[in-house]
C-alpha cells in the first residue's frame, strides 16, 4: 500500500470512530436524538502501476552498434554475440585484474567466481552450487568427462571393447575427443545413423535404441552415451528426456548431454533432463563474451573424481575449483555471468521470452524463404530452436562438403551474407534432390532484412544460372 493510501485509510477508521462516539453520546442523553445518515468514508484507489520499461530496439541497435552493419548476419550459432553493456562490464573487470592483480586474486576471484556459477546453477535448476563448474567452453568440458571415462579403461573398471554410444551429427570436435580418449583407451565406439531431413522425434528414437543393442552385443556393456540437446550441423532439436530415460531402462552407466547451444536456445532443467553430465556455453545465446560454459555433473561418489586437463595448484580441490584457476590468464569473461543476466532481463519474459520470440521469428523467416526457393526445411518447426535448416535449390548443385563451404564464402563476399552451408549427400533414387541447407539462427539483433538480403543473394544466384562448379578451388 502507498504511503497516501495508508494515510487515506487511516483517516477513514478515525473519522468513522469519532461518529460513532458522537451517536453513543448524543442518544445515552435524547434517545430520540439521531444523528443525520452520514456517507460513509472510502479510501482512494492506489495509483495505477506502472508497466515495467523493457528493452526498445534503438536500445538493442546501440547494444549491438559494434556488428559490421554491411554484413547479414544470420549465423548467431557459431559465435554468438555479446552486448555492449557487458563488454563494458568485462573491460572494467580487466582493469580491474591489471591494476592490481594480487588484490584482485585474493579478495575477488573466489567470490565473482561463486556468483557466476549460483547463477548457473539456478538456471538449469540444479540441486547444488558444487555441482556446476565454469570452463571455457564446451570442448573443454568433453574433454573433462572423456578424460574420466578414459581411465575408466586404464584402471580396470572397464573392460577392452566396451561401448560408447554418440550420435552421427555430434559435433566434429566431440567426435575427434572421442577418438582421442575413448577409442585410445580401448572402448568401442558406436555411432547412431540419424535421418536428414527427419521428420519426427520417433525416428531418432528408433535408430538411437539400436545403436544401444548394437552396444551390447558379445556381452559388451555401454559404458557412455553421448547425447546431442541440440545438433550443430545440420540442426535438429533432440529429445533428449526421452533419450536418456532410455539409456536408464538399458543401464548405460553414463549419459553426458554436449548443449553447446543449450542455454538461452533450448529449455535446460537438470532434474527433467536426468543426465550424469551436461555442458553449454554461455557465449552462444546467452551473451557472454567468449568464451565461458559450464559442466554439470550430478553429485555421486564418481563425479568426485574428475579433474580439469589442465592441472594447476587447485587440483584435488574439486572440480568447481579447479576450473576457477588453470594458471594466470583472463578470467573476465566467465565473471560477467551476472551482467549478462541483467541484460537478459531487459526484455520481456527474460530469457524463456527471447527464445521463445527467437524460434518464432526463425521459423518464419524460414519458411519465407523454401517459399521463396521451392524448397522445403529440413525438420518440422517444433524440432527446431533459434536455428532452422532451410533448403537452398537443387539448380545450384552443391555437390560436395567443399561446394558448400566455396559457396558460404562466396556468399560472404559478394552479397554480404553469413550463413554456414550444410552438404546432404543424395540418397539412391533421389530425382532433383536439395544437397544444400543452409542454418539460419535468429536473436535479438536480427532484422527481417537480413534474410530478405539471403534471400535476394540466392535469387539472383539461380537466374545467372550460377552453379557450384563454376566457383574456384
Amino acid at each position: 500500500m502507498s504511503m497516501a493510501s495508508s494515510l487515506q485509510t487511516h483517516t477513514h477508521i478515525h473519522t468513522n470512530s469519532n461518529i460513532a462516539a458522537m451517536n453513543a453520546t448524543t442518544s445515552a442523553a435524547d434517545p430520540k436524538s439521531q444523528l443525520p445518515n452520514l456517507p460513509t468514508l472510502h479510501a482512494l484507489p492506489p495509483p495505477p502501476t506502472t508497466p515495467p520499461l523493457f528493452i526498445n530496439p534503438s536500445d538493442i541497435l546501440s547494444e549491438f552498434s559494434h556488428h559490421d552493419p554491411s554484413i547479414a548476419r544470420i549465423n548467431n550459432g557459431s559465435f554468438g554475440c555479446c552486448p555492449s553493456s557487458v563488454l563494458s562490464a568485462q573491460h572494467h573487470l580487466q582493469l580491474q585484474w591489471l591494476q592490481q592483480p594480487d588484490h584482485f586474486y585474493f579478495n575477488q576471484l573466489h567470490s565473482r567466481f561463486l556468483h557466476s556459477r549460483n547463477i548457473i546453477k539456478d538456471m538449469i535448476n540444479a540441486d547444488h552450487v558444487d555441482e556446476v563448474s565454469i570452463v571455457d567452453n564446451a570442448t573443454t568440458a568433453v574433454a573433462i568427462v572423456l578424460q574420466n571415462i578414459a581411465w575408466g579403461f586404464a584402471e580396470g573398471r572397464f573392460r577392452p571393447g566396451d561401448a560408447a554410444v554418440m550420435l552421427h551429427y555430434a559435433y566434429g570436435a566431440v567426435k575427434k575427443s572421442v577418438q582421442a580418449y575413448v577409442t585410445r583407451a580401448g572402448g568401442y565406439v558406436i555411432e547412431v545413423p540419424l535421418p536428414f531431413p527427419v521428420d519426427s522425434v520417433d525416428e531418432i528414437v528408433n535408430e538411437f535404441r539400436g545403436a544401444l543393442e548394437r552396444g551390447k552385443q558379445n556381452g559388451r556393456r555401454v559404458r557412455l552415451a553421448v547425447i546431442d540437446h541440440v545438433t550443430s550441423m545440420p540442426s535438429v532439436v533432440i529429445p533428449v528426456k526421452e533419450l536418456v530415460r532410455i539409456c536408464r531402462e538399458e543401464g548405460v552407466d553414463h549419459v553426458f548431454v554436449d548443449a553447446a547451444h543449450g542455454i538461452g536456445c533450448v529449455n535446460v532443467d537438470m532434474k527433467q533432463i536426468g543426465a550424469d553430465f551436461y555442458t553449454s556455453n554461455l557465449h552462444k545465446w546467452f551473451f557472454c563474451p567468449p568464451s565461458v560454459a559450464f559442466l554439470y555433473c550430478r553429485r555421486s561418489a564418481e563425479s568426485s573424481d574428475l579433474h580439469h586437463p589442465v592441472v594447476s595448484h587447485e587440483y584435488g580441490h574439486g572440480l568447481p575449483v579447479e576450473s576457477a584457476w588453470i594458471g594466470t590468464r583472463d578470467y573476465s569473461a566467465q565473471l560477467v555471468v551476472p551482467n549478462a543476466l541483467e541484460f537478459v532481463n531487459t526484455f520481456e519474459g527474460g530469457i524463456d521470452g527471447i527464445k521463445k520470440r527467437n524460434h518464432e521469428a526463425v521459423v518464419e523467416m524460414g519458411e519465407m524463404l523454401v517459399k521463396a526457393w521451392g524448397t522445403h526445411l529440413g525438420c518440422p518447426p517444433e524440432m527446431c530452436s533459434s536455428m532452422v535448416m532451410v533448403g537452398l535449390p537443387a539448380c545450384l548443385q552443391i555437390s560436395s562438403d567443399q561446394d558448400a563451404l566455396k559457396l558460404r564464402t562466396y556468399l560472404r563476399e559478394k552479397f554480404c551474407v553469413e550463413v554456414p552451408i550444410y552438404y546432404r549427400a543424395p540418397k539412391d533414387g533421389d530425382i532433383g534432390p536439395v544437397t544444400g541447407y543452409a542454418r539460419v539462427s535468429h536473436q535479438v539483433y536480427n532484422k527481417v532484412d537480413d534474410y530478405y538480403k539471403f534471400r535476394d543473394a540466392i535469387n539472383q544466384l539461380v537466374h545467372s544460372a550460377f552453379t557450384c562448379a563454376s566457383l574456384p578451388n
